[in-house]
C-alpha cells in the first residue's frame, strides 16, 4: 500500500443522503495503517457496497493536519456522513465493535 493524501474508493450514487463519507488518518505504510484500510474496505464492501467514499490522510506526509483536525492517535477513522460525525481509533480489526461504532450494528449486509 502506498497511501496518498486522498484515495477515493467505492461507487457513487446520485442520492447524497445515502452516501457514507469516511476519512481514515494513518501514519505512512505501517502494518497498522494497512490493516485499518483493509478492514475498513472490507466492512464497507460488505455493508455499504457502492455507497461509500474513503479518504485516506497520511499524517507522515502532512503532520500539520493532525493538530488541525485534532487527531491524537492513529489510525483514526472519522465518519463525516451520515451525521452525526463519529471518531473511531484503532485498526478496525474487531468487526463487531467497528460496526457498533459506525452505527452499522443493526444493518444487514448491503442494507444499512
Amino acid at each position: 500500500m502506498t497511501p496518498t493524501a486522498t484515495e477515493t474508493q467505492g461507487g457513487s450514487t446520485n442520492d447524497s443522503t445515502d452516501k457514507w463519507n469516511l476519512r481514515l488518518y494513518i501514519a505512512g505504510d505501517s502494518p497498522n495503517s494497512r490493516a485499518a484500510l483493509a478492514n475498513l474496505e472490507q466492512l464497507c464492501e460488505q455493508y455499504l457496497p457502492g455507497r461509500y467514499e474513503i479518504e485516506v490522510v497520511d499524517l507522515i506526509k502532512d503532520p500539520v493536519l493532525a493538530r488541525d483536525h485534532q487527531i491524537v492517535a492513529i489510525p483514526t477513522l472519522v465518519r463525516k456522513l451520515p451525521e452525526p460525525m463519529r471518531r473511531i481509533i484503532g485498526d478496525l480489526s474487531n468487526a463487531d465493535k467497528a460496526l457498533v461504532a459506525l452505527d452499522l450494528s443493526c444493518s444487514t449486509p448491503g442494507k444499512p
